[in-house]
């Protein structure tokens, strides 16, 4: 007898592009993979990153800054007089409460920054999907595990024809350098 095939899953790894069914009328598209193999999506995942580098830079001098009033509190704040103690206590104080509305601060632009990215992904990648779905003659087009799709023939996954196209478009709407 032979041996049982394995089970398909609907994975976010690239898997081998398949010939796409003759006649199929439904296929699905895998948007985290467009995001993380196209020239556009890797600009954008780079644009978050270097904001969040820069953001835990930021936070860790405002933490080595508090962290440095702490150790000045506890080496000599027995030999203090009571109003410094008190000032370097509310300095240690105020530098933590900034340092959480930093944080709080620094998260909110990392966040807005991933939405504007995502809203501006999703208004320019629509309509490449729908050229592609009306090329194959396709009625639905799902996002794959976005969708509730438990499991679809590999076949029917249109993501890297759209990420070709995604760059086709973006390379030839970019801007030509002066000379060209």
């Amino acid at each position: 007898p032979a041996a049982p095939a394995a089970p398909a899953a609907a994975a976010p790894a690239p898997a081998p592009v398949l010939p796409f069914p003759e006649g199929a009328k439904i296929a699905f598209v895998v948007l985290q993979r467009v995001v993380q193999e196209s020239a556009d999506g890797k600009q954008a995942s780079a644009k978050v990153q270097a904001l969040q580098q820069k953001k835990v830079a930021e936070l860790n001098e405002r933490q080595k800054s508090v962290q440095a009033l702490q150790e000045r509190l506890d080496k000599s704040g027995a030999v203090m007089s009571e109003a410094a103690r008190t000032d370097l206590q509310k300095q240690v104080e105020r530098g933590q409460v900034d340092l959480q509305r930093a944080t709080q601060d620094a998260q909110q632009e990392v966040q807005e920054l991933q939405q504007q990215l995502q809203e501006e992904f999703q208004r320019r990648i629509a309509p490449i999907i729908e050229q592609v779905g009306k090329e194959r003659g396709l009625y639905y087009i799902f996002n794959g595990p976005d969708s509730g799709l438990v499991w679809a023939d590999a076949s029917l996954d249109i993501t890297a024809d759209v990420v070709k196209r995604f760059d086709q478009v973006n390379k030839a709407a970019a801007p030509k350098p002066p000379g060209q």
